[in-house]
């Protein structure tokens, strides 16, 4: 058998004699089945029809005839959830009800061995463009960008994606909820905007551009402004206001343009961490986990046998040794962990809930019967990201690990905005049975296998049954472009395309027992790998835990290879590459050469090496001196002032009114880490949180919120208030000595214990000038959010110090770095 390391050399040298394999430049023709629309768009305007005279009364008028779309294409409803693995919905005989994916599965198809890439930016990226992730340069999150093509997180312009080509059809196009696909250096007011939804073919957005929000607090945007949630208001949550906004978009599409098709796609984020949802939806699920994620997995297996998901001979894969087993644990831990299980099963019932409410509002308009409904139930696996024994604060816990005890005093806080929670890495693999593994392992089921269901009454003549044809994420394009009767362009916008490279699954709808079209597929994620053909599977074995950040990356020529005949073992539960090396070397073959046309290699187990932003673009890079002015607010962390292991002085000048003023001067992060400059009761305040535990107001806690008080208000007029921390040094996430003062005058002093050692405070918070758009770094202005400013700002500056890590140090902030990534996929 070859070695793995040979058949890696041996890409290098097929990428150099098969360049023609390359379709990064081709305009190649693609499906020959959708017949309308144009290949080359946006379409040319036709010439004009009428006569030109000398005068109007020798004229003929003649309007250019508006794009439609071809005659009864339908709408389409394109639906993502996100981090719910194939055994959590109960439609795929998961222990979570989903009654909206059961009434469209019961009327239409349920598919189940639909494939994603294992992460959230690259399944994104291959749902919108029809194209492998790798192949359209996201070959993984948007934070993890290298300057290798498949990996830069720059969409190309020959990969149009299904909102480019439907809007130059004839559609409206709509966006709501997550876009993960905006570069990081991207993300700011500085843009380029050509990545944000507009740019990719969306004529309206409504969501937030990073990996996860708070569900109370979102950090959204409305095309490219930014926008402020409903302070205030105690009912409010995310999923809920995506769903309101949708369907007054819908409705008010149809009242202005009824004949007009669109396209909406609706991407939730609240099964990604943090694991929000309503009291009331948490409510209902109190006491359902109990008997633990072991119990749990047995009984999700005999239901999916029962209803036809999985073959009758389905094995269950063992859970691994390094998952405790739920038998093992004490009483506090089940308490807890089945807690955290009981609010993540919250999230996913409440999005299927308010999806319900959308094809409500279809159904009453009369839409329905032809609105092709996709819902794709996760962008991945489940997440393991929430450490062992979960979290109240996935990005602190990467650093400040929590003790149960504070867990158990969190327990009624769990889902609320107080936590920015996940659950144990047991539930994980519990919501993706019967598989092994879990998001991020590209190279198994665990990570790639989501539940699926189209549901189309007027051109599906079947309804309720399975669909069992081996298909992936980079076939929803083409399966749209085909019910809609539209070929895919080969010009848009002048950029010659790529070929679409995933296939229709049209011919499914109609025939449960068609071959299967898509007959290879590769999977590759940070040096898992996995390729499929014709029934078999050869894929890796993981080089590291899902959930293990640090350490060296491990060689890809080290990975173990496996093998497994799907067609007989659903589960991937028996490896027989001992009994079938020429099936292995085969697969081995095939995929490399799937990697040379698909832009997979260089093969990269690192991790740390992909967090380091100075191996990516950066528009402040090097710079010290930042000035900013009231109304500059929702300024990503990543375009904005690093304060991280380092010195750093803030200084506000302000105008007191008569009467005094208060609110926010400057603030960056939040609740959960970050720090403010304010006003509070007339004083100067400097807070900083290193995590969301606040011993100065709850003694169970530990004290990592320090703040720095004047004793005196503030008196009418001019004033500049400074706050200079001064950095103790000697490594990641030090303390230092900081000063509050007021014109120069020392009005408070101590000490900073510990800082954030990452390059973020949070995942979704930003900088603000003169309020805070997010949540509150202390809980003394919380009632008052978002705490604008009553009194006048002139301006804030901010300047950095210099860092003083050694090499090792910053090795080590790298690694934490990576943790810290891995929490946003």
């Amino acid at each position: 058998m070859a070695s793995s390391k040979c058949l890696l050399q041996s890409a290098a040298i097929i990428a150099a004699a098969c360049g023609c394999i390359s379709l990064s430049n081709s305009a190649l023709a693609q499906s020959p089945h959708p017949v309308g629309g144009s290949a080359v768009l946006p379409m040319p305007q036709p010439q004009f029809g009428g006569v030109i005279g000398r005068k109007a009364s020798d004229s003929t008028p003649d309007f250019p005839k508006a794009v439609t779309a071809p005659k009864g294409a339908p709408n389409v409803l394109l639906i993502m959830t996100d981090d719910t693995g194939f055994g959590a919905a109960s439609t795929f005989g998961g222990p979570i009800p989903t009654p909206t994916l059961d009434r469209l599965a019961k009327t239409g198809l349920k598919y189940n061995q639909f494939h994603t890439t294992a992460l959230c930016s690259p399944t994104r990226a291959a749902l919108l463009t029809g194209r492998n992730h790798q192949s359209v340069g996201m070959g993984n999150i948007t934070e993890f960008a290298t300057g290798y093509p498949g990996y830069t997180s720059i969409m190309p312009k020959s990969a149009a994606t299904i909102g480019n080509i439907l809007e130059d059809n004839g559609y409206n196009t709509a966006w709501f909820g997550k876009h993960h696909l905006v570069p990081e250096w991207m993300q700011g007011p500085g843009g380029p905007f050509d990545q944000w939804a507009g740019g990719l073919g969306f004529e309206y957005f409504y969501g937030f551009l990073g990996g996860d929000t708070d569900q109370f607090h979102p950090a959204l945007f409305e095309n490219t402004t930014p926008v402020l949630p409903p302070f205030g208001d105690p009912n409010y949550i995310l999923i809920h206001d995506l769903a309101d906004r949708s369907i007054n978009w819908i409705r008010t599409q149809h009242a202005a343009a009824p004949d007009k098709p669109f396209l909406l796609y609706f991407a939730p984020g609240n099964s990604h961490a943090p694991h929000q949802a309503s009291k009331d939806w948490i409510a209902k699920f109190k006491g359902k986990f109990d008997q633990g994620w072991d119990k749990v997995r047995e009984e999700t297996l005999a239901r999916q046998v029962q209803l036809g998901v999985v073959p009758t001979n389905t094995t269950l894969t063992p859970r691994p040794k390094e998952i405790p087993a739920w038998d093992s644990l004490n009483d506090d831990q089940r308490k807890v962990y089945a807690r955290m299980m009981e609010v993540y099963a919250a999230t996913v019932a409440q999005s299927d809930y308010e999806i319900g409410r959308i094809i409500d509002a279809l159904e009453k308009s009369g839409q329905l019967d032809n609105t092709l409904v996709i819902y794709l139930e996760g962008d991945n696996g489940a997440s393991a990201e929430g450490t062992m024994q979960g979290t109240t604060n996935e990005v602190s816990a990467q650093f400040a690990p929590e003790s149960l005890e504070f867990l158990v005093s969190m327990m009624d806080q769990l889902g609320s905005d107080k936590t920015y929670n996940h659950y144990p890495i047991g539930w994980a693999h519990a919501m993706d049975t019967p598989f092994q593994w879990t998001k991020q392992v590209a190279s198994h089921f665990g990570g790639t296998r989501n539940g699926l269901v189209i549901n189309w009454p007027k051109g599906i003549k079947t309804g309720g049954e399975m669909r069992s044809q081996f298909h992936h994420v980079i076939d929803i394009v083409p399966t749209i472009l085909d019910a809609a009767g539209i070929q895919a362009p080969m010009l848009v916008n002048g950029t010659p395309q790529k070929p679409i490279e995933g296939t229709s699954m049209v011919y499914t709808f109609d025939d449960a027992k068609a071959p299967t079209k898509r007959t290879t597929q590769y999977f590759e994620m940070t040096a898992n790998r996995a390729i499929y053909h014709d029934g078999w599977i050869a894929c890796t074995t993981p080089g590291r835990l899902p959930w293990q950040t640090l350490g060296t990356a491990p060689d890809p020529d080290d990975y173990k290879w496996e093998l497994y005949n799907i067609a007989d073992d659903f589960s991937e539960a028996k490896n027989v590459a001992k009994d079938h090396p020429e099936k292995l070397l085969d697969l081995q073959s095939r995929f490399l050469i799937e990697a040379v046309k698909y832009n997979v290699l260089p093969i990269d187990s690192s991790f740390a090496d992909r967090m380091d932003p100075g191996i990516r673009p950066n528009l402040l890079r090097g710079q010290t001196d930042f000035k900013y002015y009231p109304g500059m607010f929702r300024i990503p962390e990543a375009n904005s002032p690093d304060v991280h292991n380092k010195s750093f002085r803030v200084t506000a000048d302000v105008e007191i009114p008569q009467g005094g003023a208060d609110g926010v001067l400057a603030t960056q992060g939040g609740r959960f880490g970050g720090w403010s400059l304010l006003v509070l009761d007339g004083k100067p305040m400097f807070a900083y949180a290193y995590t969301n535990q606040d011993g100065a107001k709850y003694p169970k806690q530990r004290p990592d919120k320090t703040r720095f008080i004047g004793s005196e208000k503030l008196g009418p007029g001019k004033h500049v208030i400074d706050f200079d921390f001064v950095y103790d040094g000697g490594g990641l996430g030090k303390g230092g000595r900081g000063t509050l003062s007021v014109d120069g005058q020392k009005v408070a002093d101590g000490r900073i214990e510990q800082t954030s050692p990452v390059g973020k405070f949070t995942l979704d918070e930003s900088f603000d000038v003169g309020m805070d758009t997010g949540t509150p770094v202390i809980d003394e202005y919380d009632a008052k959010m978002p705490f604008k400013f009553s009194g006048t700002i002139d301006e804030v500056d901010i300047k950095l110090g210099q860092d003083e890590l050694t090499p090792k140090q910053r090795g080590d902030l790298e690694q934490l770095k990576t943790q810290f990534a891995l929490s946003v996929q």
